[in-house]
């Protein structure tokens, strides 16, 4: 395998701002404190990307991965974590080979949807022990994305799901269809992402009466 030296550098440069005699403000964040940054360093990468900046891309990626770094070490210091950046990069090597047996065993998927079925499938046996479809999903993702999510999950628990209305054909139009709500909804004085969480959690609630039913 490639050698790696810029990266092994980045990781000595991680350690000794943390250690004894280096950075005071480095050595007193917390998996919590930072987590801000990383809210911060992967919406800016969000941008360059959507922007095709590729400059900027370059940079923020090594902010995200600088994130990961510091979360890594900051695990490795702390009692009742201890792992590091190495057993990081050990679980998620050994959970990309195991979620591709399609390249690294015998399964066969030749098109983009049957990966998704065979990834899913993987999962769905990594996570046996989940009771509902709605484990493992992040509540507090951006609302728009957290919808999308539960949509796919309400259809995975059976739920019948239909769009109330009829929306563009395209994004460019869609966008400015959703931004056409937000703006009517704040001359209405209405909070939109409000609204929206509060018709998520009825939503994740239906989910679980289906569920349960």
């Amino acid at each position: 395998m490639t050698e790696r030296p810029e990266l092994e550098h980045l990781v000595a440069v991680m350690a000794r701002l943390r250690r004894q005699g280096g950075c005071p403000w480095d050595a007193e964040q917390t998996h919590a404190s930072l987590v801000r940054y990383l809210l911060e360093e992967t919406a800016e990468l969000v941008e360059a990307i959507e922007t095709r900046d590729v400059a900027a891309m370059r940079e923020e990626l090594g902010d995200v991965l600088y994130q990961v770094l510091f979360h890594a070490d900051l695990a490795a210091a702390t009692p009742g974590e201890g792992f590091d950046i190495e057993d990081v990069a050990r679980d998620t090597a050994a959970k990309m080979i195991g979620r591709h047996p399609h390249v690294f065993g015998d399964a066969e998927a030749a098109t983009a949807d049957a990966v998704v079925e065979v990834w899913e499938a993987q999962k769905r046996r990594e996570k046996a022990d989940r009771t509902s479809v709605l484990d493992g999903v992040p509540m507090a993702m951006p609302s728009l994305l957290l919808a999308e999510k539960l949509v796919g999950r309400a259809e995975r628990a059976g739920l019948e799901v239909r769009a109330g209305r009829e929306v563009p054909d395209d994004e460019d139009a869609l966008g400015d269809a959703l931004l056409d709500t937000v703006i009517a909804a704040s001359a209405k004085g209405l909070d939109a992402e409000r609204a929206l969480r509060s018709a998520l959690r009825r939503f994740t609630a239906a989910i679980r009466e289906v569920e349960a039913s």
